[in-house]
């Protein structure tokens, strides 16, 4: 194997694992805004459970996070703005790739 076979298989094992880590940490933030979400709604229990998961799966709708988005602003409606909820997204991405990498 030469010096640029060696170069490029740690290239793909570099992206491969920054691939992983995105998708670990974006499902733990929609997991975390799902449940500030759940609070602002008052939901509790397995309701908040059940809630929380809508979230999450309303990411595998459209590519890029506007789904999550589009679903948490209608359903917080007049209880926060979608300016909130993008700070608030924002401010999870934060927290979830700390965790996500804590764990790992």
């Amino acid at each position: 194997m030469t010096t640029f076979d060696n170069r490029q298989k740690s290239y793909e094992s570099k992206f491969a694992q920054d691939e992983n880590l995105r998708f670990r940490a974006t499902a733990r933030r929609n997991k975390l805004l799902g449940q500030w979400a759940s609070e602002k709604l008052g939901l509790s229990g397995a309701d908040a459970e059940a809630y929380v998961k809508t979230v999450i799966r309303a990411d595998f709708e459209k590519p890029g996070d506007e789904d999550v988005i589009a679903k948490v602003v209608t359903d917080l409606a007049g209880k926060a703005s979608e300016a909130e909820i993008r700070a608030k997204l924002e401010i999870l991405m934060a927290e979830a790739v700390t965790q996500v990498e804590a764990s790992s």
